[in-house]
This record gives C-alpha cells, structure tokens and sequence, in this order.
C-alpha cells in the first residue's frame, strides 16, 4: 500500500515538474534570446548565444531608444496603479453595500456584475471605443474608468464573496459605539478585507499591466500616452523590417515589474480566492 502510494507520487511529481517545465518554457526563450544577434533569432533560435551570436546589452539599449521605453514605463505604472486604486476602492464599496443592503436593486446590480464577467471583450469593442471618444476619454485618466468598467465583474464578485463570511454583529457593535458607515469601512471591513484586497490588485495589475487591445483602441498610436504593449509592437515593423533582439530585450523588461510585485504578494492569491468564494 505505501509502495503504490509512492509510486502515485513519484508520477504526481513528474506531472508537476512537466507542467512547470512547458509553463517557463516561453520565458526562458525570451531572456535567451534578448541577448542573442537578431540575424541569429531565426536561424538559430533555441541556441545559446555565445561568440558572435552574443550581443550583449546591445538589445536593450536599441529597444529603449527606438520606442521611449521608459516615457511608456511611466504611462503604463501611472494607468495601472491608477486604475486598480479606482477598483479596489469602488469595487469593495460597492460589494459591502450591495451584500448588507438586501433588496430587489441590489440584487438586480449583483447579478449585472456577475453577468458582464461572461460577456466577451470582442462584443463591446467597437461601441466602447466609439463612445469613449466621442467622450474624449482617449487619454490616460479616460482609461482609468474606461479600465474600472471591465474590472468592477470579477472584483464586486470576489469582494461580496468575502463580506458575506464578515459577521454583521462586528458592523452592529462599531455603529452602537458610533462609528459612522464611511469609517466603519475604513477601519473594520477594509482591514478584514486585506486578504481578498490584494489578490484582486494582483490580477487587475496583472491584466492592466499586460494588455493591448484596450489601451490600442482607445488611445491609438498617434498620441503621446502609449503604453508598453503598444509601443512594443512598433518593433514588429514591416515588409522584413522586425528587430527581434530589441522585441525580446523590451519583453524581458516589461515583465520584471509585474514579476516582482506577483512574488511580493502571492501568499494571498489562494488565501484571497478561496475567501472569495464563500457561499452565503
């Protein structure tokens, strides 16, 4: 019995490490090859870049200088902090009031967030893109709501799954003491709430970080507020004209940033995801 138990194990194991394996695949691809000739991207791609195949920081200094890497570094950090600020603040308000406040209109709202979760970003791009500019949102503090619209789903859904495990004795006791609702959030809910706070900070930076489409249709090209993602693509170029080792180099630090912030707080995604999926 403990033989077959361990053999169950052992291909548990090599399953994991597999898995492990293909996921970084990608990432290990691109690190090597933002150091590699670009001549040398395509023709030898999984080699190790050694002798004339190796180009030093040459990659990098090219990508930053073809595309203003960091002016788009300081537009992507200002519209991602911003935007999941703006969440996390509406999103958990909005959750608190909707779970505590029973009626026919709450509930009516709880489902409507529930129900844009499902709706595909392809259905609503032209109408969304057309609208924020005929309300001349095509700019960084436009994307910040523009981005609240799409994340208030998930978030609303995660943070009411969360405040339906708060015992509403906590909330009753802080208002007898007299503790107004605004302060009692900020003092009791939002502190309880940290553990679901971060992990809903964790996936819209992730997702706000890395996206394209979005910030591509509502602030195009042809303004001064571009993020990573887009100025990333103008080294794809045309008719032959791509430089790869500047493409990988800029890919390679584009996603240091997110890396970083993910390995800080991912003690909390699982606590945060499991506490959000409470059933009350």
């Amino acid at each position: 019995m403990i033989r077959k138990e361990k053999i169950c194990n052992f291909f548990i194991y090599i399953i994991l490490i597999a898995l492990v394996v293909l996921f970084f695949a990608p990432v290990f691809f691109v690190i090597l090859n933002s150091f590699k000739e670009k001549l040398y991207i395509s023709s030898n791609p999984f080699s190790i870049p050694k002798g004339e195949m190796f180009a030093s920081l040459t990659n990098y200094t090219n990508g930053i200088e073809k595309t203003s890497f960091f002016h788009a570094f300081g537009w992507s950090t200002f519209i991602t902090v911003g935007s999941v600020l703006v969440i996390l603040l509406c999103t958990a308000m909005t959750a608190w009031y909707i779970t505590r406040v029973k009626s026919k209109l709450t509930s009516f709202l709880y489902y409507m967030f529930v129900f844009s979760m499902v709706v595909p970003f392809q259905m609503v791009m032209f109408t969304m893109s057309k609208l924020t500019d005929m309300l001349h949102m095509n700019n960084p503090l436009g994307m910040i709501v523009v981005y609240l619209g799409f994340g208030a789903g998930l978030s609303v859904f995660m943070f009411a799954g969360f405040v339906k495990s708060i015992p509403v004795e906590i909330e009753e006791a802080a208002l007898i003491d007299g503790c107004s609702p605004i302060k009692m959030f900020f003092t009791i809910i939002v502190p309880i709430l940290k553990p679901t706070v971060i992990t809903v900070a964790i996936l819209n930076t992730m997702w706000i970080w890395n996206d394209y489409l979005l910030p591509y249709l509502t602030i195009g090209l042809s303004t001064e507020y571009k993020t990573i993602p887009v100025v990333v693509q103008y080294l794809m170029g045309s008719y032959g004209a791509k430089d790869y080792g500047a493409l990988m180099a800029l890919l390679v630090l584009a996603i240091i940033p997110i890396i970083i912030f993910y390995l800080c707080c991912q003690k909390y995604i699982i606590k945060g995801v499991v506490a959000g999926a409470v059933k009350g």
